[in-house]
């Protein structure tokens, strides 16, 4: 087994789980009592200058709200008939641009976000919030893709490290790696899996 490899990817991952947790959840806006924004009229320009804007439908529920946050966060955040937040466009106080797409519970069905100006990632979920499937690139210049089965669990993962060089992990319901098959930057390829008892095949049989 490439240790080299399964240890950059799961490195990888715990810095995409630990990106994952930035504090964005004051873009939800919680609640429709939105209170009196503050508006003023800049002259001569005549621009309207706000802190917050709310769109209403013709029943007088909220139905889109543009906001700057006092801890830095903006965003707009547009709700369906019923009120709950459905879609957000943002950007953190850190910078980063975040699209998101959710189910009336709240729970994320898609989202694209840009790290550092140049990390983007791509997730997708299912009705409970559970990702199954992401996609992204690293400020370093690696790149990941990964499938999970129905608990999140990363199953498959191909990436590719900063100079190119491709591997994939296939891993099992415990989080055992049991597959490794990759290209080293000399493009040398090796193939290497375990079975349930620990049997090992590699080829070559001596892996670099």
């Amino acid at each position: 087994m490439d240790d080299g490899l399964e240890s950059r990817l799961k490195h990888l991952e715990r810095g995409y789980r630990r990106m994952q947790g930035v504090a964005f959840a004051a873009l939800a806006l919680a609640g429709v009592g939105l209170g009196a924004a503050a508006f003023r009229t800049e002259a001569p320009t005549g621009a309207l200058v706000a802190s917050r804007l709310t769109l209403v439908d013709a029943q007088g529920r909220p139905r889109a709200t543009l906001a700057a946050e006092l801890e830095g966060h903006t965003g707009l955040v547009l709700r369906d008939a019923a009120g709950h937040p459905r879609a957000l466009l943002g950007v953190t106080a850190e910078g980063s641009p975040r699209l998101r797409f959710s189910t009336a519970g709240g729970d994320t069905l898609a989202e694209l976000t840009v790290y550092s100006e140049e990390a983007p990632r791509l997730a997708l979920a299912n009705a409970g919030g559970t990702e199954f499937f992401a996609v992204g690139l690293f400020p370093d210049g690696s790149s990941r893709l990964e499938l999970a089965d129905e608990s999140g669990r990363p199953r498959a993962i191909l990436g590719a490290d900063e100079h190119g060089s491709p591997g994939l992990l296939l891993v099992d319901r415990k989080g055992q790696t049991r597959a490794t098959l990759r290209v080293s930057p000399s493009d040398s390829a090796s193939l290497v899996l375990e079975g349930r008892d620990g049997e090992v095949f590699q080829a070559p049989s001596s892996v670099q």
